[in-house]
C-alpha cells in the first residue's frame, strides 16, 4: 500500500429483508450503488446479512425452529453462485472492494461465511467462521483455518473476522502476523442490548491499536416490525434490541466519523494509510515488540476433510527390519528428537 494513499471506506448498517426471497440481495446492491455515488472504495456489510442472520435461533428453542432453519437453507447462497455474481459485477463496475457476510450452503451444511471481492470483481477470499457462538452452533457448521489469511486488494491488505472471533486472541494474532492494513469486522447487531454495543466498541478499538491497522466494522439492524414478526413475547423482543455499533477506527484506536447505533445508514471515513506506519513505528506487535523465541503461534491451514485416502497394501513400500545396537538406537533417538525440536521452532 502506498503510504501516501487515502481510502474512502464505509460500513453499512442495514436491515435484511426477512420476508421476500432475494429482497436482501436487492438491498445490498442498492447500498452498493449509493456508496459508489459517494466515492466509497471499500464497503463492509454485517455478519451473514445475506439472506439474514438467524435471529430466531437466539430466542426460540431448537425444537420449534425447524421450519425457520429450513427456510434459511432454502435462501442460503453458494460460493460462487448467481447471487454473488451480482455483487461481483457491481464491485467491478464501481471499482470497489466489497466485504459481505453470507449464509453459505454447502450441500447439507450451512456456514457463517465472509467473502471479499476485489475492485475488479474477483473473489479474493472465502472464509468460514471458525466456531459458531452459543445458539449459532445449532445453525452453522465449524469452519477451518484455510481462510484465516490476509489478502492483497486494490485498497490494501485486508483481513476479516466475524463477531466473537474477535475474542479469540490467537485468531486475531494470525491476521496480525500477516500484516493486515484494514481489518473488516462483522456483527449481527440487534441483540443483547447496550452491553453488546459497548463490548463491540471496546473490541474494535483494541484490535485497531494492537494490530496497528484500520478497523471497519458493520453491524446489522432490525426494525420493530421485524422483531415482532420473529416473536410476540415481550421478553424475547427485548433480547432482539440494541447491540449495534457500526464504526470505523484508526490504527491509534481513535474512532473516525460518527458510529451508527440505531437505524440504517453508512458510516464513512477517509483512511489515511500513513497512520499505519506512524503507529507501528512505536509498537509493532508482530515485529520489534514481539518475542517469537518465547511466544509463537502455530496455524494449521489445511482444509478440514471428512475423509482421507489410505494407501492400499500393495502401494506401500516393503518394511525392512534392521538390527541396531543399544548405542546406535540411543544416537538415532537423539537425532530424531533434534529434528522434532528444530521443526517445532520453524
Amino acid at each position: 500500500m502506498n503510504e501516501a494513499a487515502t481510502v474512502r471506506a464505509a460500513a453499512a448498517q442495514i436491515a435484511p429483508d426477512l420476508r421476500t426471497p432475494g429482497g436482501t440481495l436487492d438491498k445490498v446492491c442498492a447500498t452498493l450503488e449509493e456508496a459508489a455515488g459517494r466515492g466509497v472504495q471499500l464497503i463492509v456489510f454485517p455478519e451473514t446479512l445475506l439472506p439474514y442472520y438467524p435471529y430466531f435461533s437466539f430466542v426460540r428453542a431448537p425444537a420449534f425452529s425447524g421450519a425457520d432453519h429450513l427456510a434459511l437453507y432454502q435462501q442460503a447462497v453458494t460460493v460462487p453462485g448467481p447471487e454473488l455474481d451480482r455483487v461481483a459485477a457491481l464491485a467491478a463496475r464501481h471499482s470497489m472492494v466489497v466485504v459481505l457476510g453470507v449464509n453459505e450452503r454447502d450441500r447439507g451444511t450451512l456456514y457463517n461465511t465472509q467473502v471479499v471481492f476485489d475492485r475488479d470483481g474477483r473473489l479474493l477470499l472465502k472464509r468460514r467462521k471458525i466456531t459458531p457462538t452459543y445458539h449459532e452452533r445449532m445453525i452453522w457448521g465449524q469452519g477451518d483455518a484455510s481462510g484465516l489469511k490476509v489478502v492483497d486488494s486494490g485498497v490494501g491488505r485486508i483481513g476479516a473476522l466475524a463477531c466473537w472471533e474477535h475474542y479469540n486472541p490467537l485468531a486475531r494474532y494470525a491476521l496480525m502476523t500477516q500484516h493486515e492494513e484494514i481489518h473488516c469486522a462483522q456483527f449481527p447487531g440487534s441483540m443483547v442490548g447496550q452491553v453488546f454495543a459497548d463490548q463491540i466498541e471496546a473490541a474494535m478499538r483494541h484490535h485497531a491499536a494492537e494490530s496497528g491497522c484500520f478497523v471497519v466494522n458493520a453491524t446489522g439492524w432490525l426494525e420493530d416490525h421485524q422483531i415482532e414478526s420473529i416473536t410476540d413475547d415481550p421478553a424475547q423482543q427485548k433480547a432482539l434490541r440494541g447491540g449495534c455499533m457500526t464504526m470505523i477506527v484508526s490504527p491509534e484506536g481513535k474512532v473516525l466519523g460518527e458510529p451508527i447505533t440505531e437505524g440504517e445508514g453508512l458510516c464513512m471515513a477517509d483512511l489515511d494509510m500513513a497512520l499505519i506506519l506512524k503507529r507501528k513505528r512505536m509498537m509493532d506487535s508482530v515485529g520489534h515488540y514481539a518475542r517469537p523465541e518465547l511466544l509463537s503461534l502455530m496455524i494449521d491451514r489445511r482444509p478440514a476433510a471428512t475423509w482421507h485416502d489410505v494407501p492400499k497394501p500393495d502401494d506401500q513400500a516393503p518394511t525392512v527390519a534392521t538390527f541396531q545396537s543399544p548405542s546406535e538406537r540411543s544416537d538415532s533417538d537423539d537425532r530424531e528428537q533434534s529434528v522434532v525440536h528444530r521443526t517445532a521452532h520453524q
